[in-house]
């Protein structure tokens, strides 16, 4: 209900509507162009290579960019090369010149080798436009991206992603709804996703909004005439530092042994290990991917954790500033305590994401469901929709302050 009485409010203000309206209409051109095919494509080839070949980092890539990867449209690259460089904003410039080289890169790739196949025109004036067509479709969703930070309301990027994931709703359902009707797909199967589906989204949000507060006392200090310090405040220590990162790396490396085999075709030894061993339809290969999932989930959320806060730097600034946690000695034990906290906290996290991204999987393995909506995108779309209400709230709060202060 708050999020509804957020966007009402919003909606009241003409300049946030304008901002709305904005941010809506660069989504509305972002899918239109989804659905641009690439020349020079055989349409047919390339729907029975999708289907033949689900698995892989084939549904990675298609997951952001919202089904333009097995379509091949413009878009098919999506914004995957922007995304390794979005936080250095200080060098935007070279991160555009660097982000056209990477498409580039993966442009060549694809039309000379993974989509090799599915050409219809083996030229190489064909292969020409068509990676000169790719990369200008990543160029122009940087632009719009880079639009929506400064017309619209929350990141553009990660709203790019964010749009791409929802538009394949309208697509499960229908699949659902025919599995259904074909007696493919049980009620029972369909009614348990829900529950987890429900399940997850109260989960996120309670993990992503969730801190562990570490309280810090500041002791008074005379300067002069003047008495500085001693006030109480806190350290926020988000649950979840990773968001979705971990399950995203985890996906990338599981996935690139089937990719491999893909390519190096389907009549030799290392696809056949690869298919019982290494496979979600492998038998005993499920559970070998499931456990070397939930290790590798750990392991990054550790990893991203540990660089994304430096108990060592906390305890410095503290103590460099007269701060102190109660109980706990300035310095290394201050240090140590911290880090103590943020082990625990990536453990929930890292316990909490393992089981997002496992559950859809034995849940398609024990039923005849199976959806591309699964527990990453979840993840991606609940996390993008509250950062998105936030940016909002903040704007509003600017604004309300802005007008007081005139």
């Amino acid at each position: 209900m708050g999020m509804i009485q957020t966007l009402v409010q919003a909606w009241k203000i003409p300049e946030m509507r304008k901002k709305i309206l904005y941010t809506l209409i660069m989504m509305v051109v972002f899918r239109l162009g989804s659905n641009i095919p690439v020349p020079c494509i055989d349409r047919s080839q390339l729907a029975a290579m999708f289907d033949a070949n689900e698995s892989g980092l084939f549904g990675l890539f298609d997951l952001f960019s919202g089904g333009s990867f097995s379509n091949f449209t413009i878009f098919a690259l999506s914004i995957t090369p922007y995304m390794g460089q979005e936080g250095q904003r200080k060098i935007a410039q070279w991160t555009r010149y660097l982000t056209v080289v990477l498409a580039l890169v993966q442009a060549i790739g694809y039309t000379f080798g993974l989509f090799r196949n599915v050409l219809s025109d083996n030229s190489i004036f064909a292969k020409i436009v068509i990676v000169l067509t790719l990369v200008a479709g990543t160029a122009f969703l940087m632009w719009l991206g880079e639009r929506i930070n400064e017309n619209g309301i929350g990141n553009g990027i990660s709203l790019i992603i964010f749009a791409g994931i929802v538009s394949r709703i309208p697509t499960s359902i229908s699949r659902t709804i025919k599995g259904l009707s074909a007696g493919t797909v049980s009620i029972v199967s369909v009614i348990i996703f829900l529950i987890f589906a429900l399940a997850v989204i109260m989960g996120i949000v309670m993990v992503q909004e969730g801190n562990r507060k570490i309280p810090v006392q500041y002791a008074k200090r005379v300067v002069g005439r003047k008495m500085y310090g001693g006030q109480s405040t806190h350290i926020p220590l988000k649950v979840n530092q990773a968001g979705v990162i971990p399950v995203i790396f985890a996906i990338s490396l599981l996935q690139i042994p089937a990719t491999i085999a893909y390519m190096t075709g389907n009549d030799n030894g290392f696809s056949r290990f690869v298919a019982k061993y290494l496979s979600t339809t492998g038998t005993p290969g499920i559970w070998i991917y499931l456990v070397l999932d939930i290790l590798l989930i750990i392991f990054f959320t550790y990893f991203y954790g540990s660089i994304t806060v430096n108990p060592v730097e906390i305890a410095d600034n503290m103590k460099a500033n007269g701060g102190f946690i109660p109980g706990i000695r300035p310095g290394k034990p201050t240090s140590d305590y911290v880090g103590k906290v943020l082990s625990r906290l990536n453990f929930a996290s890292a316990i909490f994401l393992a089981i997002i991204a496992a559950i859809p999987i034995i849940i398609g393995h024990f039923t005849s469901f199976s959806s591309s909506f699964g527990g990453t995108s979840l993840i991606i779309a609940v996390g993008v929709a509250l950062d998105t209400m936030k940016a909002l709230e903040t704007q509003m709060v600017m604004r309300n302050y802005s007008g007081f202060l005139k």
